[in-house]
């Protein structure tokens, strides 16, 4: 039996013959009578309290609390008292994602999770409660799959930090009967080249040479907006992306690449040509904005896009204003209904010129390992997941191959 149990009604002291003998405490026959007492695996001193008669209770309770702690299924009593939104909001302010990472997980967390799981203590957990969330997800109609999977990653996080800081014996999220929310996978299917000069050509002339870069060295939009002059290497005809601009509680700043996934971009002569057109055109403007987080450290770029007023391109402003009119004059939307709204066009944001990008380069044959490199995705095997259909069909290609070696 791990710990002792202390019996507070009474207590030892010395007699008149020096002889230790047990005499009645201040507090017998009040409140509970026996504490059980043991140090938990944090070296921090853990009890628990049972009343009169029921000392072989608190023996039995110390015991399980041993064998728990002998197989790794001990539970620290502070999780009863821990509900899974307190835990959560704690875990959010200590973790090591980014500001605008933070915000977004807080957002998925507070509207979806928190309703269904927040007050639920930590030490109750079951694999059911994980299906009754990814139940409630898949019949909300205004949740897509892929964001139900980032939201149920959320909490499968929360769940992980519990069980190491001993709150939890194991992840329910992992029991087999838990899976995911499910997702349709919607195959990518890339603009053709008449689409993406199409589009070009209905933008202002200032905004461009930004298709360009995007279709002709797979930028993402924030990696477009904060292309600096520095960043492009007419010599060497490389460019090299160091920098996105971000949006953070309604403020611009500069932020890493994502992932923080710095890369060098080979630079097509066409795409070089656009930008020093442009360059002539519009001057590159500094710009000064903070660094990661909107009281960070400021930080100074040339940048080759800016807006009318000489200022950051922002986001929300320019595909509401410039790039989904340019979608509608090509063709790829309907024209804007009643009070001048578009359509929603989810798939044919900016990042459609980043698949244009990958499919050109996997089509004439490009390596996936390259073609990730170059869209500083995190792994190729996440660009073989998004763009093998688009592969040329290799069947032939091993047909020859072998015929070539093996032929006698």
């Amino acid at each position: 039996m791990a710990g002792h149990i202390q019996d507070r009604w009474y207590k030892t002291e010395p007699g008149p013959d020096g002889k230790s003998r047990r005499v009645k405490s201040n507090r017998y026959g009040s409140g509970l009578r026996y504490r059980a007492r043991y140090i938990g695996p944090d070296g921090t001193e853990k009890s628990k309290s049972f009343p009169d008669r029921q000392k072989r209770l608190a023996e039995n309770w110390l015991t399980n609390v041993a064998s728990d702690m002998s197989r790794g299924q001990y539970i620290d009593p502070r999780a009863a008292r821990v509900t899974f939104k307190g835990y959560a909001e704690k875990w959010l302010k200590t973790h090591g994602a980014d500001l605008s990472s933070q915000i977004v997980t807080e957002q998925r967390l507070r509207l979806h999770a928190f309703p269904v799981l927040g007050s639920r203590p930590l030490d109750s957990f079951r694999p059911e409660h994980l299906r009754d969330l990814v139940s409630a997800l898949e019949a909300n109609p205004g949740v897509s799959g892929a964001y139900a999977r980032n939201i149920y990653g959320d909490v499968r996080a929360v769940l992980s930090a519990a069980v190491d800081d001993g709150l939890l014996p194991r992840n329910p999220c992992s029991a087999k009967s838990v899976r995911p929310p499910s997702v349709e996978r919607r195959r990518v299917i890339p603009w053709l080249p008449s689409q993406v000069q199409a589009v070009r050509g209905a933008l202002p002339e200032r905004y461009r040479a930004m298709v360009d870069t995007g279709a002709g060295c797979g930028l993402r939009q924030g990696e477009i907006v904060g292309l600096a002059e520095d960043a492009v290497d007419f010599e060497a005809g490389t460019l090299r992306v160091v920098r996105q601009v971000k949006l953070i509680r309604g403020k611009a700043v500069f932020a890493p690449p994502k992932c923080n996934k710095e890369r060098d971009v080979p630079l097509p002569s066409s795409v070089a040509e656009a930008l020093r057109a442009h360059m002539d055109t519009c001057k590159p403007v500094e710009v000064t904005l903070p660094w990661r987080k909107p009281d960070g450290r400021k930080v100074t770029a040339r940048l080759l896009f800016t807006n009318t007023a000489s200022g950051v391109v922002w986001r929300s402003n320019f595909n509401i204003q410039e790039w989904k009119p340019a979608l509608a004059t090509a063709g790829l939307i309907a024209p804007a209904g009643p009070g001048g709204r578009y359509e929603p066009a989810r798939e044919h944001g900016m990042h459609a010129l980043r698949h244009f990008y990958a499919s050109v380069l996997l089509d004439a044959g490009e390596s996936v390992k390259a073609v990730s490199q170059y869209l500083g995705h995190a792994d190729p095997g996440l660009t073989l997941r998004v763009y093998a259909h688009l592969m040329p069909e290799s069947r032939e290609r091993t047909q020859h191959a072998l015929d070539a070696v093996l032929a006698l």
